[in-house]
């Protein structure tokens, strides 16, 4: 049987759309549904895992694509916003030995950025940024929903059991409530999408389910009362609308419109039923202090001056000798509780000015695309205006928590990062068409020998991230024998190592 050259790249587009769909239900599985997918260690460390070889793979494939088609030196040019912010990390990797593992973190936050840098100039480059940005609206429809679903069913069983601290057990699925906020920061924003794009968009049923969607994930939201979310989230509105004027209205109203929804459903859910089944009314209120963030906060400032601008190294908040007294007294976490002051203390000043240049580089590229959007209520400009809400909700969140630092926050910021950085670019087609490339054998072979550096290099790394799990597990032991903290989430669950070498076990010092 012979196929023309039509249909083979119809049947190559199909098996990289499935491909595409089966990568991203993937990891909003395993980010969503951890407990139902079978664990080797731990749903924290296997997440973690994931996201690791997922940037190792993510960026070698994209190299190795960009290599073929003879766009990788336009692609590293692109990359001149990342600059400042990954000498920072690099930097930091090779200046400072100060404790065990001390290479991890660093490649990782460089890789992290790297991934959905190349990635996004990928699918700007093959001209896909849409198809890819509704893949990923759909795979969250279709996730977001079923989570919504067992949300109700678990709510329900709770009811009925006399359970009344259903903040205790809703969000489901995740080591801590605030790690859901962190997921719910990223999607909520995109949750428009659902009924303003799309082949569905006009179905009664779609529309009824996408509404149920958004009012169970607002519940959660309203019941888990994260102030760093839903501040963002108020935030990431007012500055949509002001960014985009009358293109963001039609995702404006519906946002707005779910959020009402929620706040309904929290009053219905968490207020009614609840008093009228329990004689204790259980409810999370939003507190109006710090929560302790303030001693972290002083603490992790402290630490960024002590070596101005190049911070005091990677992992030395929790290797560092304490230098306030009000963080001696507080509670302790494996970070300060804020993304850009626990930057600015480990790499230094150098890397939160990398992060503006960063964000000033997609800024202009914004007003550009805005500019060229005009007043048209484009496919593009829905898209463009949801992740737009979903970056600028995610970058505020950081703030006030380590948004970051969690797993399953960072395997949906890498998707949501990606497309993001594919939309903002200066045209939906793009400016350097794949049909204009003419690969070189001398760049082509150029380009492979930097993918066999960087392949070398990752698996290296990643055996280093391996090695690092085994530490920390072995450590666990000792650390729950003689330590008092309990759990401090980092890099790892146990995120309590390395630690200061005065708490280290003795007789070892370097845990294998």
């Amino acid at each position: 049987m012979r196929f023309s050259t039509s249909s083979l790249e119809r049947l190559d587009l199909v098996y990289k759309c499935v491909g595409l769909v089966l990568l991203v239900a993937l990891v909003f599985g395993w980010v969503l549904f951890a407990d139902f997918f079978p664990i080797l260690f731990g749903a924290y460390a296997d997440q973690r895992i994931l996201l690791s070889f997922l940037l190792v793979a993510s960026t070698t494939c994209a190299l190795v694509k960009l290599s073929s088609v003879g766009a990788l030196r336009p692609s590293l040019f692109q990359l001149w916003p990342f600059s400042v912010l990954l000498f920072s990390f690099g930097f930091g990797a090779f200046q400072y030995q100060s404790s065990n593992f001390f290479l991890v973190e660093p490649i990782f936050y460089a890789l992290y950025f790297l991934a959905f840098g190349l990635c996004g100039y990928l699918v700007w480059v093959t001209g896909c940024a849409l198809k890819v940005a509704f893949v990923v609206t759909f795979v969250a429809a279709v996730m977001c929903f079923f989570y919504a679903a067992m949300t109700v069913t678990v709510y329900a069983f709770a009811i009925f059991d006399g359970f009344s601290k259903l903040d205790e057990i809703i969000p489901w699925g995740f080591v801590s409530i605030r790690y859901w906020s962190h997921v719910a920061t990223w999607l909520i924003p995109i949750f428009p999408l659902f009924v303003l794009v799309g082949p569905f968009k006009r179905s009664s049923l779609w529309r009824a389910v996408s509404a149920f969607t958004a009012t169970i994930w607002w519940w959660m939201l309203f019941m888990s009362a994260s102030r760093g979310s839903i501040g963002g989230l108020c935030v990431s509105l007012i500055l949509v609308l002001a960014l985009f004027g009358k293109i963001g209205m039609s995702w404006g109203a519906v946002f707005v419109k779910y959020a009402v929804y929620g706040l309904l459903a929290w009053l219905l859910l968490s207020v009614l039923i609840p008093s009228l089944a329990f004689q204790d009314l259980h409810i999370r209120e939003i507190r109006g202090d710090s929560s302790g963030r303030m001693a972290l906060w002083q603490e992790a400032w402290e630490m960024s001056i002590q070596n101005f601008p190049l911070g005091m190294g990677p992992q030395s908040w929790l290797t560092h000798d304490v230098l306030t007294d009000a963080y001696r007294s507080s509670r302790k976490f494996g970070h300060p509780h804020n993304m850009y002051l626990m930057w600015a203390a480990e790499y230094g000043w150098i890397s939160i000015l990398g992060i503006a240049l960063l964000c000033g580089a997609a800024l202009i590229s914004l007003f550009h695309r805005v500019s060229r959007i005009k007043e048209s209520i484009s496919r593009d400009a829905c898209y463009l205006v949801a992740f737009t809400g979903s970056v600028i909700a995610s970058l505020i969140h950081a703030g006030a928590s380590a948004v970051y630092l969690a797993p399953g926050s960072m395997l949906i910021g890498l998707i949501v990062l990606s497309v993001y950085w594919s939309l903002i670019k200066s045209d939906t087609k793009n400016e350097i068409g794949s049909s204009d490339l003419r690969p070189q054998k001398k760049s082509q072979k150029l380009g492979y020998g930097v993918v066999i550096i960087f392949v070398g290099v990752s698996l290296f790394w990643f055996n280093e991230v391996l090695n690092y799990r085994r530490a920390m597990s072995s450590d666990f032991g000792s650390y729950q024998q003689h330590g008092s903290f309990g759990q401090l989430p980092r890099f790892w669950l146990h995120g309590y190592f390395p630690r200061p070498p005065a708490s280290m076990p003795i007789t070892e010092n370097r845990i294998q």
